[in-house]
C-alpha cells in the first residue's frame, strides 16, 4: 500500500503562510490551513505565485482558526479553482467571514490608493482577491463542533480546542491504516484570560508543532506592570497611547487587561477608543459566546468584561479621524496588529512624529512588518508611500501574545501518553523553530525536525 505524504507549502522558516498538504494513498488531498504570507516582500510575493498543484485536485481544506496567516489565502485558492469543502468550527466560520471580507477590502483599498498616488510599480495595482472570491470561499465552509469526527476521503479529521482564539483548534487526522497526525495550528496559553486552556494531546504518530515563541518565555506580571507604567507616563506628559492590535482576540484581551488596570487604580481613567470595525464585529462574536455560555470560555465572564461603559466605538471613517490628533490623553486600540494595513496606519502617520505619544506593540511582529521595524528601533517607517519619522515612545509587550511560549509548548507536548515517531517544528522564524526543536530533543527525548519550504516527507 502506498504511503501518505506531507508537503510543507508554507509556515516554514516564517510565522506566516501556513499550508501543509497531506496526500493519502486513495488520492485524497487534505490541506491543513490555507494561510496568507505576510511581512517581508519576498514572502508576500509568494501569495501571487500559482498554487504548486491544481487547486481543483485538493479534496478538502481544514482550517485551525480565523487569523489571516492560517485562513487568508483561501479566497485566492478558490479563485484558482478549488471548490471542495472547508472544515472548521462554527466560531471559526463566523470569524473567518469577518476577517476575509476585511482582508479583501484592505487589498482593494490599497490597490486603489496605489493607483491614485502612483507608489506601486504595478500598473494598475490589483488586489490578490476580491469580495466575490471571499463569498465563494465562505460558501464552501461546512462547520462542525469540537470533537466531531469528519470523514475526508479515507481519513478521519477531528478538531479539539486550542485556546488561542475563539473557535481555534488543534487537529487530529487519522490516516488509512490507523496512523495519526496532529497539527497544532496556533496553540493558546493556559493562562489566557478569556479562553480555557488547550485540550491535552494524548497521543500521535506524527506532530506538526508551531514555534512562534519557541525561543521565548512570556512574563505576564511584568507585562501588566510595563503597560501600566507606559500609559501613566504618557498621560503625565500629555500624550496618548496607540495600541495596534489584532482584531480577533487580541482586542478582547487588551480590553480585559485595561479593565483590570483601571479597577485596580493602576492607570488613569482616560477615554479608550476601539477603532476597528473588524475588531468590533469580532467582539460581537465573543459577546454572543458569553451569552450562550460557550464551553470554550472561562467561567464568570460577563458582557461588561468586553463591553464596558468606558469604551468608545469608532465605526465610521469620520469618527476614526477624530483620534488622529485627539487633543487630550486617551488610548486608541486599532487594527492591524502588525501595522501591515488598516486604520492603525493613519493613526501611526499622525502620532509617530510626536514625542509625547506612545505606541504599545502587544503581539508577535513578523519580520518585514512595520510593528517589527518599530520594535527593532527604526527611526522612520514607510506608510502609504511616505516616510514618517519615529519620535514617539515605542514599548514592546510580547507577553500579551496568546501564543504558547516555549515552556507552554513543552508542557502541552508532555501530556502525550506515548512519544511520537517524529515532531515537525513549523510556524516560526528560524531561531525560534531551532530552539524549540532542541528543547524537544533534549527534554523529551523525541526526534524533532525543522523542515524546509516545499519539502515532502512520508507519514
Amino acid at each position: 500500500m502506498r504511503s501518505s505524504t506531507l508537503t510543507f507549502l508554507g509556515g516554514v522558516g516564517t510565522v506566516t503562510g501556513s499550508k501543509f498538504l497531506l496526500d493519502l494513498p486513495d488520492g485524497t488531498r487534505l490541506l491543513l490551513d490555507c494561510g496568507l504570507f505576510q511581512g517581508q516582500r519576498e514572502l508576500r510575493r509568494r501569495n501571487w505565485a500559482s498554487f504548486p498543484l491544481p487547486p481543483s485536485s485538493v479534496s478538502a481544506v481544514s482550517l485551525s482558526h480565523a487569523h489571516l496567516d492560517h485562513c487568508g489565502y483561501l479566497p485566492a485558492l478558490v479563485r484558482q479553482g478549488f471548490d471542495g469543502p472547508v472544515r472548521t468550527t462554527p466560531e471559526t466560520a463566523r470569524l473567518a467571514a469577518i476577517v476575509l471580507r476585511d482582508s479583501a477590502k484592505l487589498m482593494a483599498d490599497e490597490a486603489q490608493h496605489a493607483n491614485t498616488y502612483g507608489w506601486s510599480k504595478h500598473h494598475p495595482a490589483l488586489p490578490l482577491y476580491d469580495d466575490k472570491d471571499v463569498t465563494r470561499a465562505l460558501n464552501l465552509i461546512v462547520p462542525a463542533g469540537h470533537g466531531t469526527d469528519v470523514a475526508v476521503g479515507g481519513a478521519s479529521v477531528v478538531q479539539y480546542p486550542a485556546g488561542h482564539i475563539l473557535g481555534s483548534s488543534w487537529t487530529r487526522v487519522t490516516l488509512p491504516g490507523g496512523r495519526t497526525l496532529v497539527h497544532t495550528g496556533d496553540l493558546g496559553r493556559p493562562c489566557h484570560p478569556i479562553l480555557r486552556p488547550p485540550a491535552p494531546l494524548e497521543a500521535a504518530d506524527v506532530l506538526l508543532v508551531e514555534s512562534t515563541y519557541g525561543n521565548r518565555r512570556h512574563d505576564d506580571e511584568r507585562t501588566l506592570d510595563d503597560m501600566a507604567a507606559a500609559i501613566t507616563r504618557t498621560v503625565d506628559r500629555g500624550g496618548s497611547v496607540l495600541i495596534p492590535a489584532f482584531a480577533v482576540d487580541r482586542t478582547e484581551v487588551i480590553l480585559y487587561r485595561l479593565g483590570e488596570l483601571r479597577r485596580a487604580g493602576r492607570i488613569p481613567e482616560i477615554p479608550v477608543y476601539v477603532d476597528s470595525p473588524m475588531g468590533l464585529a469580532a467582539r460581537d462574536v465573543y459577546l454572543e459566546a458569553i451569552a450562550n455560555g460557550s464551553a470554550e470560555l472561562r467561567p464568570g465572564l460577563t458582557r461588561d468584561t468586553l463591553d464596558p461603559s468606558w469604551v468608545h466605538e469608532l465605526r465610521t471613517a469620520e469618527e476614526s479621524m477624530t483620534v488622529n490628533d485627539p487633543g487630550r490623553p486617551c488610548v486608541v486600540v486599532s487594527a492591524s496588529g502588525m501595522a501591515s494595513g488598516g486604520r492603525v496606519l493613519h493613526h501611526l502617520r499622525h502620532m509617530l512624529p510626536d514625542p509625547k505619544m506612545t505606541v504599545l506593540v502587544v503581539g508577535f511582529a513578523a519580520l518585514g512588518t512595520r510593528a517589527r521595524d518599530l520594535v527593532d528601533g527604526a527611526t522612520s517607517v514607510k506608510i502609504h508611500g511616505h516616510y514618517v519619522p519615529v519620535r514617539a515612545e515605542i514599548v514592546d509587550l510580547p507577553g500579551f501574545s496568546v501564543h504558547a511560549d516555549a515552556d507552554d509548548m513543552i508542557a502541552w507536548l508532555s501530556t502525550a501518553t506515548r512519544p511520537p515517531e517524529v515532531v515537525y517544528v513549523v510556524h516560526g522564524e528560524p531561531d525560534a523553530s531551532e530552539s524549540l526543536r532542541d528543547r524537544i530533543q533534549r527534554e523529551l527525548g523525541w526526534l524533532a525536525v525543522v523542515p524546509r519550504q516545499d519539502e515532502r516527507v512520508v507519514v
